[in-house]
């Protein structure tokens, strides 16, 4: 799954680039994707997760555990945790 949040689920998104002289032609904008270790103190154990940058900042604010849990009740989880 290259390119793709294990939590939010966040993909690449389709636009136009557009030139100065007003040129459209397709892009891809893509998610700011970080690989990160994290520490679950739940289960005793690390896991290493590709996850956006908003994913990291909202786990610094909430926990590794409920943002985990939150993403299983949404269906978002994606990685083998």
């Amino acid at each position: 799954m290259a390119r793709v949040c294990e939590i939010s689920g966040k993909r690449p998104r389709v636009g136009n680039k557009v030139s100065h002289a007003n040129n459209k032609t397709k892009r891809r904008f893509y998610p700011n994707l970080q690989t990160k270790r994290f520490f679950i103190p739940e289960e005793n154990k690390w896991v290493t997760l590709k996850v956006s940058a908003k994913v990291i900042k909202t786990i610094n604010l909430k926990g590794v555990g409920a943002v985990i849990k939150d993403a299983r009740q949404k269906g978002t989880l994606t990685a083998n945790i």
